[in-house]
């Protein structure tokens, strides 16, 4: 039976995977142009490419999180589509190492936001309360920067961890 902190190990993967996926499909999309990096839905948001960055730090903090090591934010700049693959593939990798146990879901933790503020949580808290809203804000962003610069993915693109999953009939 699979453990918790697995789970969480096995959701991060199969994400970044899709997130992977969807930067392949805006690449196909716009050819050699690297210009989609810079996209954002309105000005006051960030681009394409620091969302990549931004849902890799989520996963990446909860391995570093793991193994007992402080948060490690990713540059949130982003200048070249071979940098966002980079930030995947070694957010994939770090998960890949992660060997805690479930009892670290109940160690309380805490969270540094800058500006002088934090919160304390447990583990399980810091995991579903924390980093999986915002590993999916980021990435549902990213999914829709793609989509209104006119990339040609839909929902199947987004949830493509079911598709093993899919029966007919």
């Amino acid at each position: 039976m699979m453990n918790h902190i697995d789970s969480i190990k096995t959701i991060f993967q199969s994400r970044l995977t899709t997130l992977e996926h969807l930067l392949t499909s805006a690449q196909a999309h716009f050819g050699e142009s690297e210009s989609f990096l810079q996209e954002r839905i309105i000005a006051d948001m960030l681009p394409f490419g620091t969302q990549i960055a931004f849902t890799c730090n989520l996963p990446r903090n909860f391995a570093l999180w793991c193994d007992g090591k402080p948060m490690d934010n990713l540059d949130p700049d982003v200048p070249s589509v071979a940098k966002a693959y980079e930030h995947i593939t070694n957010t994939k990798e770090l998960l890949s190492s992660i060997s805690a146990e479930d009892k670290k879901l109940g160690e309380l933790t805490r969270i540094a936001l800058g500006q002088d503020l934090h919160i304390e949580m447990l583990g399980s808290a810091y995991v579903n309360d924390f980093l999986m809203p915002n590993f999916y804000f980021h990435m549902v962003t990213a999914y829709d920067i793609l989509r209104m610069a006119g990339v040609p993915i839909g929902k199947r693109d987004y949830m493509m961890h079911l598709v093993p999953l899919l029966k007919q009939g």
